[in-house]
């Protein structure tokens, strides 16, 4: 059994998705409270072809070092933090919209993997993870006596 995290937003993304201004998707991606502030998560495409699964997540202004994959009971994690820039005592913000901190995205995974053959890389601010296939077992069919 895979751990699948709830997400209120998604259903109703789904439903009234074309009614909504792009915007709001934002909504589904952020999250928090008064105390702890906004946490994150990347945006991500997932696709599948032949031979594997491919899952791009948009990171921009993230370091290479500050993104962790891991692959557990099925599961697979992209961790990271998106750090702030250290700003100068003369400068003056007059909008900051850029959202910052940790980030954890789960995804689970079908059953017919090769758990030892993931890889990932990333490049201009995206991450892509290669998840390859494995052979589907074909049915085999049982004589009756």
């Amino acid at each position: 059994m895979n751990l699948v995290r709830w997400d209120p937003f998604a259903e109703m993304q789904s439903m009234f998705g074309p009614l909504m201004p792009r915007g709001l998707g934002l909504l589904s991606r952020l999250s928090g409270d008064g105390d702890t502030g906004l946490e994150w998560s990347p945006s991500a495409d997932i696709s599948e072809t032949d031979k594997e699964y491919l899952i791009r997540a948009e990171l921009p202004g993230i370091r290479k070092e500050d993104v962790k994959v891991n692959l557990s009971d099925g599961m697979i994690s992209i961790e990271g933090e998106r750090r702030q820039e250290k700003d100068e005592k003369t400068e003056k913000f007059h909008r900051v919209e850029r959202v910052y901190g940790s980030f954890c995205r789960r995804f689970s995974l079908p059953d017919h993997i090769r758990a030892d053959a993931v890889r990932s890389e990333y490049k201009d601010g995206v991450l892509s993870v290669h998840i390859p296939k494995t052979e589907k077992e074909k049915p085999k069919q049982i004589p009756v006596q």
